[in-house]
C-alpha cells in the first residue's frame, strides 16, 4: 500500500521504520558484498573467470567452456564481470537506479548459480563453503535481490529519492503549466 503526500508528490510505502531500516541494510550489505567483489577482482591483476567458467558441469558448460577457449571473449566477460560487480554494488549502496542494480546483481547470480549449482554428483576442484544441496549462497543473495526489487528502498533513502523528487517537481511544473495555457 502506498501513501501519497501532497507536498512533494512522493510515493511512500505503509511499512514500519523497522521493516524500512532492515530493507534498507539488506541492499546497503548486498551492495557492499557486490562492491568488494568487483574491487578485489579489478586489483588481482591475475584473476579470471575462466576458472570458474571451465568447472562448469551444467546446461550451459559447453557456452562457458567457449568462453575460455577464446581469449578476447574471456577478457570481455572479464572485464563485464568485474566492473558490473562494482556497478552494481555502488548502485546499492547510494540508492541509485536501485531496481536496474538489483535486477542486474539477479541477473548476474543467476549465471554464477548456472556455471557452477549445488548438485549432488558435481564435483569442483575448488571447495564449497559447505555441503549444499540445490541451494547456495548465490541462490539465497539472487532471491534477496528480488525482494529488493519489489521493494525499492532507493526511493526511501537513496538517490533514487532525489531523482524521483526532480521528476515530480517537474510533472508538477508542466502540469501547472498546461493549466495556465487552458
Amino acid at each position: 500500500m502506498l501513501n501519497e503526500t501532497k507536498s512533494n508528490f512522493l510515493l511512500t510505502p505503509d511499512y514500519t521504520n523497522t521493516q524500512l531500516t532492515a530493507l534498507v541494510i539488506l541492499r546497503l550489505l548486498i551492495g557492499w558484498h557486490f562492491l568488494y567483489e568487483g574491487i578485489v577482482k579489478v586489483i588481482n591483476p591475475y584473476w579470471s573467470s575462466a576458472g570458474l567458467l571451465i568447472e562448469s558441469k551444467w546446461i550451459f558448460s559447453p557456452v562457458f567452456k567457449w568462453m575460455v577457449e577464446n581469449p578476447t571473449v574471456l577478457k570481455m566477460v572479464d572485464f563485464a564481470n568485474m566492473w558490473g560487480l562494482i556497478a552494481i554494488g555502488l548502485g546499492l549502496i547510494v540508492g541509485c537506479f536501485t531496481r536496474l542494480a538489483s535486477i542486474s546483481g539477479a541477473l548476474l547470480l543467476l549465471l554464477y548459480y548456472v556455471t557452477n549449482p549445488p548438485f549432488i554428483g558435481y564435483k569442483y576442484s575448488a571447495p564449497a563453503e559447505g555441503s549444499y544441496i540445490i541451494v547456495n549462497k548465490n541462490l539465497i543473495e539472487l532471491f534477496a535481490l528480488i525482494v529488493l526489487t519489489l521493494f525499492p528502498t532507493g526511493t526511501i533513502i537513496g538517490l533514487d529519492r532525489i531523482l524521483l523528487l526532480f521528476r515530480n517537481k517537474n510533472r508538477k511544473s508542466e502540469m501547472a503549466d498546461m493549466e495556465g495555457n487552458a
